[in-house]
């Protein structure tokens, strides 16, 4: 008989996981959303999937968006000076997670996996961990459901360190070549331009990371889609001339009334294991490895993690899923999410100079800017950058 697998969420880490899992073992996904109710919704966050993320997601043969802009490139500016092009290693995509995860759901549920609807609550995890063999909490931002410890080394911050504004715009010409463009004001914080596709088309997401009580902090008291679009219109002209120059003010929107969002994070990191009346329960991505979006490596560590939750268990299908299982799965991730976490902490705060001087020589060196952009791609290449002195 399968082994028994309850996965809550249907986010980037419980989708993966699902597809991962469903081929040799009895898996059932929790979730609180119809698939309906996903594409109609609010939108979730940004997304940039890198190549290996999209490597692991044809891996497990999950579907592809074929119409998705190709991301080829990382633009950088300091204020209004551009810097430099980097070019990635392989091409990436952004689609709207409304779309995409709706359409897995879809998928997977032909596929033969088990869905329940119900918002789980943290006071039925006891009596739904007794229904499995192993429980996996993939909540996302609004987890974790149990305490799993938070490991203080790093977990620095108590508060958020950037609020973070976005929408899907269009009317927004694209950077060229096509790729995603960073803007950095010092003190103030950092714009993101980034290809999308929608069910609407491709768009531009705008995304800020507004220094909190700073001047790009001027979203406060927004409460519809046409007010936040007047307000991003203002931002640009006043901080981002470049931008506003590629606007076709005709065309410029919200793609839908529910494309827009205003979050604070507060990074953390827990340990993703424990045992609840001898059931193994293990997190996987945000529920218990939340990092500022600043990096845009979200969905990445997610599926990074998910995929060697999945090696874990494959290791240990036919033997116990105790406790060991749990500390073999944060042993395999562990140095992978310090890199994550570190740089990405590090980069919500002023850049150190031996950082500036690698940005200065990237704008004069096309291999070096080759480089910082592959950061993106390879975080542990980022915090060997940062931390290597």
């Amino acid at each position: 008989m399968k082994k028994r697998i309850g996965i809550i969420g249907s986010g980037a880490a419980g989708l993966q996981l699902a597809y991962s899992l469903k081929n040799d073992f009895d898996v059932t996904l929790h979730h609180f959303e119809e698939q309906d109710e996903v594409r109609r919704g609010r939108i979730r966050s940004t997304q940039v999937h890198f190549r290996t993320t999209l490597d692991r997601e044809n891996r497990f043969q999950m579907l592809e968006m074929d119409k998705a802009p190709s991301i080829k490139s990382v633009h950088f500016n300091m204020g209004q000076q551009k810097l430099f092009v980097g070019r990635l290693r392989g091409e990436a995509t952004s689609v709207d997670q409304r779309m995409a995860f709706s359409k897995a759901m879809d998928d997977l549920t032909q596929q033969g996996v088990r869905m329940r609807k119900a918002r789980v609550l943290s006071n039925e995890i006891k009596t739904l961990a007794e229904s499995y063999d192993i429980l996996i909490d993939a909540t996302g931002k609004s987890g974790p459901l149990l305490p799993f410890p938070v490991e203080a080394e790093l977990t620095p911050f108590h508060t958020p360190q950037r609020k973070c504004i976005v929408g899907y715009f269009k009317g927004v010409a694209s950077v060229h070549p096509e790729g995603v463009s960073i803007t950095v004001l010092p003190g103030a914080g950092e714009m993101f331009e980034i290809p999308a596709l929608t069910e609407q088309g491709t768009v531009t997401i705008l995304f800020i990371e507004a220094v909190p009580e700073g001047p790009l902090d001027a979203f406060k008291g927004v409460r519809s889609a046409q007010e936040f679009e007047e307000r991003m219109k203002c931002i640009l002209v006043e901080h981002f001339p470049g931008i506003y120059e590629r606007v076709d003010l005709d065309r410029f929107s919200l793609v839908d009334e529910a494309a827009y969002l205003q979050t604070a994070i507060t990074p953390f990191i827990r340990r993703p294991y424990l045992m609840l009346n001898g059931t193994l329960v293990l997190g996987c991505g945000d529920s218990v490895f939340l990092a500022d979006p600043i990096t845009g490596q979200g969905c990445n560590t997610a599926s990074y993690c998910a995929e060697q939750l999945f090696e874990t268990l494959m290791a240990h299908k036919e033997s116990p899923w105790d406790e060991k299982v749990g500390i073999e799965y944060w042993s395999r991730i562990r140095p992978y999410l310090t890199a994550v976490t570190e740089w990405t902490n590090a980069m919500t705060g002023p850049l150190p100079e031996p950082i500036i001087q690698i940005l200065l020589q990237a704008a004069m060196d096309q291999q070096i800017a080759d480089q910082v952009a592959h950061w993106f791609e390879n975080p542990p290449k980022a915090h060997e950058a940062f931390f290597r002195q």
